[in-house]
């Protein structure tokens, strides 16, 4: 019996809150039949008690979470098993954390304006991050760097538009 396993492919969904992460993940897990998870589930309970009371997380509060994203990630590629992850993933060190030992990981950078997220804060309901903690993740959010493997989209598109084509960036010739 050999021991090779073919390459996973992990996407990691990310950008600031308000991006449409989790809404276009579920759209591309139904195209591409892969596992999911949202990132915000990992996050301990400390930190969502901090986040609703309307304070930005640091450094120190964010390095579990990330691990624990990394920890999912790494068991999806001893399986064998193509996935998709939201995460915020606002600065390089995070993105970093998250592919380390990690080579199916690439990143999708959901991008819209401060206006057009402040918006969709506005509207949405039942999450408990707060629309005052927006400036302090665009504050941190650094683009991905040509080093780093992935691609930007603009979310000012449908969702469906959204799957459609990073599913086909990621089936494409090369895929």
């Amino acid at each position: 019996m050999s021991d090779e396993r073919r390459q996973s492919l992990t996407v990691v969904l990310m950008g600031a809150s308000g991006a449409g992460k989790s809404s276009v993940m579920a759209a591309l897990a139904e195209r591409m039949d892969l596992a999911v998870a949202e990132g915000d589930e990992f996050h301990p309970a400390e930190n969502i008690r901090k986040m609703q009371a309307g304070i930005p997380l640091s450094d120190a509060d964010r390095w579990p979470w990330l691990r624990s994203i990394a920890d999912w990630i790494g068991a999806r590629e001893q399986a064998s098993v193509d996935a998709v992850v939201t995460c915020s993933a606002l600065r390089r060190s995070y993105r970093d954390v998250l592919r380390d030992g990690h080579p199916s990981v690439g990143f999708v950078h959901l991008t819209a304006t401060s206006s057009q997220l402040k918006r969709r804060l506005a509207a949405r309901t039942g999450h408990y991050m707060p629309p005052s903690l927006l400036s302090s993740q665009l504050d941190l959010l650094e683009p991905l760097g040509r080093d780093e493997p992935g691609f930007e989209l603009s979310a000012d598109r449908s969702i469906s538009a959204l799957a459609d084509e990073i599913a086909a960036r990621l089936e494409g010739p090369t895929a």
